[in-house]
Parts: C-alpha cells; structure tokens; sequence
C-alpha cells in the first residue's frame, strides 16, 4: 500500500517534469527548432490545427526553419498563422516553401526569456511540492485507520521527501540547461 502510494507520487512528478520540458522547449532560443511553432495554430477546413498537421516542419540551417504546406492552398493560411502568432518571426514564402529566419534575440529579450523560463521552473516545484503533500497525507491516513505503524509511516514520509529533492534537483538541472541555451550567442 505504501508503495502504490510512493509509485503514485513518482509518475506524477515524473509528468510534472515532463510538462516542464515541454513548456521550456517552446521559449525560444537564437536558434532554429520546429517545435517553436507547436504552438501556431491554422485554420484547416474549420478547425484549428498545429502547423504540424498540415506542413512538414524542418530546420534548414541553425538559425532558418523550412515549412512545406502538404496542400498549396494553406500557403497563405499558415504564413498568415505566423505573422499573427507572438513569435516575432516573420516567413518568406518561396513558391510552396516559406523560410522563416530566426532574428537573433536581444540581451533584454533573452533575460525576458528567462524570467518566464524561471517562472515555469516554481511551478514545477510547486507541483512537485504538492504531490509530496498529497502522498504525506495519504500515509497520515493509513496511519490514522491503524494499518500502518509509527516506524513505517516516518520511513514512507523519509522516502517521498527524497524523491521530492530528487526531482527538484531535475527541474533546477532543466532550467539551468534552458538559461544557458538562452544566453548563447
């Protein structure tokens, strides 16, 4: 029982993590990646939809993103999509390629970048920190109804506390890596 609660509180720090991941991945570096335009969305036949969906996304060069739309007609819609979106790129359509050039990031842009990098990290934490909480008071609980002892509830509490500092370990280790990729020139 002890351990259900232990795994549990692992996988759902695991997921914490991985979100963080994924949130960081779409703060955007001096340098080109595809999915910094994961969040673009398109209008395709009435529905909103990833760029991915519609186009094949590639980086041509360190610093240039390639899109190919699959249907000529989104041309149009997805460098519309672009400009619109809060990215501050804009593409350069080549027949049914576009080209979009990464403009090099400013100093104060990059420590904006990473303020919102560091804001996204303590909330991490800050989940973390919950699920720790939640997993304490289920040990509290079973220790309440008697089913576990003193010993087994303070070994279980050691045990969710360790897993806590691991994975706030990860999510600093996270953000230092993405602060470092920001201030790369």
């Amino acid at each position: 029982m002890l351990q259900a609660i232990r795994n549990d509180a692992k996988s759902r720090m695991q997921k914490t993590l991985e979100t963080l991941e994924a949130n960081l991945a779409k703060i955007r570096t001096g340098r080109a990646h595809p999915s910094i335009l994961d969040a673009v969305k398109v209008d395709y036949y009435g529905s909103e939809v990833p760029i991915s969906q519609v186009a094949n996304v590639t980086v041509e060069d360190a610093r240039t993103l390639s899109v190919q739309p699959w249907e000529a007609q989104m041309v149009s819609k997805i460098e519309k999509a672009i400009m619109m979106s809060d990215l501050g790129v804009n593409p350069v359509t080549n027949g049914a390629t576009m080209r979009i050039p990464m403009p090099m990031l400013t100093e104060e842009r990059r420590k904006e970048f990473a303020k919102v990098a560091r804001t996204e990290a303590e909330q991490a934490r800050v989940a973390v920190r919950n699920i720790r909480r939640d997993a304490n008071s289920d040990v509290k609980a079973l220790l309440k109804d008697k089913e576990i002892t003193e010993d087994e509830a303070r070994r279980s509490d050691d045990e969710i506390q360790k897993l806590t500092d691991e994975f706030v370990a990860k999510i600093d280790k996270v953000l230092a890596e993405k602060e470092k990729s920001l201030f790369e020139i």
